[in-house]
């Protein structure tokens, strides 16, 4: 029989653009995303983060839904531009209260919440600066760190800097897929390097500040070579250079892979030694995100890595196309032991989209295969610790359906349905399948 440790953390996540909506109200400013939303072509149907499940005035409500399904940790995210509109310089003091006044209800419920500084938004302002670029952003982001620990240490146990370094400068600014839109591979590296040093300098930051926990969040996709042949081996190696150990080598071990000198090429920077040495601040756990794993053969005409996946006969795959395989779960976490030693670990983000329609009749909406996703899923975390991986916690990605970045809001990975017309809440089965999961503390898998 499964059984989870009693202090084990069950929650959801969420981010603040995808949930809140009113991005510039009182005294915010606006983000990249604000910005990039709004361009032409960028966003399916032309959806923008203005409403979204507007969580910015209905937090109570989502609160006690979260209440309702017996989480004790909820994963959110702060806008650092409603914290300082420009980015650097002036406090907006609404946008700190709404944050402490999200905290405080979550503390009222029984809540633990886990704040993540970082989840994309950069102020707009930054981004005219060079944003990522730029080597300043290091210490605007400690900066802005501060303010954070200043306003919420006292109430706030579980911080993490940066969520998924790989996604911001993949997406953002290689194929310009995300905001802010970039497609330059010189571009790339740069970011990457000066995102763990703005993580760095947080860490710093908060060993003078801060009396709790602070980490990184980091997303992780296994892998495995599609053969036995040498160069879908080495294919499948490049790639988990450059997705996995990029952040993580230098994170804790003070060095990046040697492969991505050979990714790169000529756009590969050489770092200083004192950059390295920066970046490997100790931390006291490390959340990773794990959505699917990928099967991976040579292709010489793909750029960079020549690699590509290869879709797998006989596999449910998910709406935004990515294999189901809860098992490669349980080998990153293993992994992840077995590489960089025993960091206490969660699963700050697991989930799936499938189809569910818009709009419901009635109160309930049957997701089986969400619910199956769970359920495998929730296991291969369960045999992780079994294999003595220190797991602490698991976060369902998401606890509402919402914007979805370039998709809009065509893709809907939550456990409660949400109506956009409408902003009714409907809990999924997923929803209710997880809330019997944390009431057995795993004993109905």
């Amino acid at each position: 029989m499964i059984e989870f440790p009693s202090h084990f953390l069950w929650g959801t996540a969420t981010s603040a653009y995808q949930v809140e909506g009113s991005p510039l109200a009182d005294g915010a400013g606006p983000s990249i995303w604000h910005r990039f939303s709004h361009t032409p072509n960028r966003i399916h149907q032309g959806d923008t983060g203005d409403v979204a499940c507007d969580h910015y005035r209905r937090y109570r409500d989502d609160v006690a839904i979260m209440r309702t399904l017996g989480t004790n940790a909820y994963r959110f995210s702060v806008s650092w531009s409603r914290i300082m509109p420009r980015g650097q310089g002036a406090v907006n003091p609404a946008g700190l209260d709404f944050y402490a006044r999200l905290v405080d209800a979550l503390l009222a419920a029984g809540i633990e919440p886990m704040l993540t500084l970082y989840h994309w938004d950069l102020p707009a302002a930054l981004d005219d600066l060079g944003g990522w670029l730029n080597p300043e952003i290091a210490k605007w982001f400690a900066d802005y760190a501060a303010v954070m620990f200043r306003a919420l240490d006292d109430r706030v146990k579980l911080w993490a800097t940066i969520n998924e370094p790989w996604v911001i400068t993949d997406g953002g600014y290689l194929h310009g897929v995300l905001a802010p839109g970039h497609r330059n591979v010189f571009e790339a590296p740069i970011a990457s390097h000066h995102l763990l040093r703005a993580h760095a300098e947080a860490v710093k930051v908060y060993r003078a500040e801060g009396r709790h926990r602070i980490g990184i969040v980091v997303n992780l996709e296994p892998k495995y070579p599609a053969s036995d042949a040498p160069a879908d081996r080495a294919a499948a190696t490049r790639g988990e250079a450059y997705m996995n150990r990029q952040y993580l080598d230098p994170l804790v071990l003070a060095r990046y892979p040697l492969e991505l000198r050979e990714i790169f090429g000529e756009a590969w920077p050489e770092w200083p030694a004192e950059d390295l040495a920066l970046i490997r601040q100790p931390i006291d756990f490390l959340g990773i995100n794990y959505y699917t794993r990928s099967v991976t053969r040579f292709d010489p005409h793909t750029p960079l890595l020549h690699a590509a996946a290869v879709r797998q006969r006989r596999a449910t795959y998910t709406e935004t196309g990515w294999e189901v395989c809860a098992p490669a779960l349980t080998d990153t976490l293993v992994w992840v032991k077995q590489r960089y030693g025993d960091l206490p670990l969660y699963v700050t983000e697991n989930g799936a989209a499938f189809f569910d329609p818009p709009t419901l009749e009635g109160e309930q909406l049957a997701d089986p295969l969400r619910v199956d996703y769970l359920r495998t899923h929730i296991t291969a975390v369960h045999a992780a610790i079994a294999r003595g991986v220190d797991v602490r916690g698991y976060f369902v990605w998401s606890l509402l359906d919402n914007f979805e970045w370039s998709h809009g809001y065509g893709k809907r990975f939550g456990i409660v349905h949400v109506d956009f017309e409408t902003q009714k809440r409907t809990p999924k089965d997923s929803a209710r399948f997880y809330a019997k999961v944390i009431a057995s503390k795993g004993g109905v898998l």
